[in-house]
């Protein structure tokens, strides 16, 4: 954008007051954003409960995430885009609605496939509001102001996600899980008067829009997904009794295999379709010449896929092997909160001052280090003292990387690409969670029978008992709980290995362009 139509864009901003008062807007909008997060890992210490009340089986259940993180993840990448064109303000209001009906719909379903429906509608919702976060700090904060505004954007991140199995704990325990749903409603509805206070309108930018990089995106992530995630079930083979996805049904032979390989192929076609399109693509391939973009996003992925695979095996573990309630389940984790809330106000006021290459480099050691620990940890027997040490490390890993990893990749950003930026990023993360999803889907699964046969003798075909309504000493059998609990410890090896990952990229952060203000070289 030229210095011309940079102050043209200012001087129609300038009309409303509230462009003066960014806080209260920010903390409008920080609160829907900490609903759509918490509702990604809520639903992981319910898992139990409905899989009884729905009488359905865990790769089923699992999908019930997996479809709201795929339809959260596919609009974001134009939600940015039309956030610019229709107004942040008009996509982030919208979005938070329909979420928020969604919600209802959502505890009101009464099957399982009717929940996976009503959860897609709903992580569309959320794929509307998303990028509009971003990209309104972008505009609402001067540079040297933003800093302190990221972290409180990357401080909510964080916590949401560990908020969410404390909050579903205590909602299964008492009203029951239709009310992780639920408690969405008020707050859903306060966000919406909040937001239309307080959030400035802004200046519109006329784009033009990638509907063949949509079509691409939506078939290569779903390919993906699904062959990750159902892939076991099959025996990596062919399927050929029909498929049923859903409340999607087809007769067709389909191997799993084959769906994979078309998903990376898919997704290829979509990077270069990105690459050959001259008008306004949907990934703007010059953001990565950036290389604090290109490694912040590559260490988000991880960190999103991390924090999806970490949830399911502690959560099981804890019910199934520990006899605990999904409440106690829930605030066994309690030290990953708590440590993100105290620490993320310090991290905040200095990852402008120091290169944040540091912060997420001791974030992601932090996360190894703590979820090796918790894995070794994860027997029968374990001591529930013992069992709480390593969330401290856990809680610090996330306090040490949100807020850095997002100033990294937006420092550099115009504003003129702040709403391809933050989708981008946004997108990038979501992907790591959907895929993560799927591949601790799969990988519990098969260690569940591999695990049981070796104790055992005879496969359970990689199922979970089925279970009831009471606690889970009710649910597995005694005999079982030592190789159940060893299944969920190398399960928790997956998000070991992500961590390291995002050890390596984030290594790679160097100095912004406003790195003047740090204190530290790069």
């Amino acid at each position: 954008m030229s210095s011309a139509d940079q102050t043209a864009d200012t001087a129609r901003t300038s009309r409303d007051p509230r462009l003066d008062r960014p806080w209260p807007a920010l903390w409008s909008i920080v609160l829907g954003f900490f609903m759509i997060l918490v509702d990604t890992t809520i639903v992981t210490v319910a898992i139990p409960r409905m899989q009884a009340d729905l009488d359905t089986d865990l790769s089923s259940l699992l999908w019930v995430t997996s479809a709201y993180l795929l339809a959260y993840a596919v609009p974001l990448l134009i939600t940015g885009r039309l956030g610019d064109r229709l107004g942040m303000k008009t996509m982030y209001m919208g979005g938070l609605a329909v979420f928020t009906a969604a919600s209802l719909w959502c505890g009101l379903s009464g099957s399982v496939e009717m929940l996976i429906i009503a959860r897609v509608v709903q992580g569309l919702g959320a794929g509307m509001m998303t990028p509009q976060t971003m990209s309104m700090i972008t505009r609402l904060f001067a540079p040297e102001d933003r800093g302190q505004a990221m972290a409180l954007w990357g401080a909510t991140a964080g916590v949401a996600t560990l908020v969410g199995p404390l909050a579903g704990g205590l909602l299964v325990d008492g009203p029951g899980w239709e009310w992780i749903f639920f408690v969405n409603i008020p707050v859903g509805v306060i966000g919406l008067l909040l937001a239309w206070r307080n959030v400035p309108r802004f200046s519109r930018r006329a784009h033009s829009f990638d509907w063949l990089g949509v079509v691409l995106s939506a078939a290569g992530l779903f390919l993906l997904v699904f062959g990750i995630q159902e892939g076991n079930t099959y025996d990596w083979g062919t399927i050929t009794d029909s498929l049923q996805i859903g409340p999607l049904t087809t007769h067709l032979p389909i191997s799993v295999p084959g769906l994979i390989i078309a998903g990376v192929l898919v997704m290829a076609a979509f990077v270069l379709w990105q690459a050959l399109n001259r008008r306004e693509p949907l990934v703007p391939l010059t953001l990565f010449r950036d290389r604090n973009f290109s490694v912040a996003n590559i260490a988000i992925a991880m960190m999103g896929a991390t924090v999806l695979t970490l949830s399911f095996p502690i959560t099981l573990y804890f019910q199934r092997v520990m006899g605990m309630s999904p409440t106690e389940a829930a605030l066994m984790t309690a030290p990953m909160a708590l440590v993100s809330l105290a620490l993320a106000p310090v991290v905040g006021k200095n990852m402008t001052r120091y290169n944040p290459r540091w912060m997420a480099v001791g974030g992601f050691v932090s996360l190894a280090v703590g979820l090796f620990w918790l894995s070794r940890l994860m027997t029968p027997g374990a001591s529930i003292a013992l069992l709480l040490l390593p969330f401290v490390l856990v809680g610090l890993g996330n306090a040490l990387i949100w807020g850095p990893l997002s100033l990294t990749a937006t420092r550099n950003l115009p504003p003129s690409r702040a709403g391809a930026g933050s989708g981008v990023y946004n997108e990038t993360r979501q992907i790591g969670s959907v895929l993560g999803s799927a591949a601790i889907a799969t990988l519990m699964n098969d260690r569940i029978a591999a695990r049981i046969t070796e104790a055992v003798g005879t496969g359970s075909g990689g199922e979970m008992p089925s279970g009831g309504e009471g606690s889970s000493t009710t649910e597995l059998p005694e005999f079982l709980y030592a190789p159940f609990a060893s299944a969920m410890a190398d399960s928790l090896l997956l998000p070991v290995v992500l961590s390291l990952v995002g050890v390596v990229a984030a290594f790679f952060i160097g100095r912004p362009v406003d790195s003047g203000a740090w204190a530290e070289d790069a």
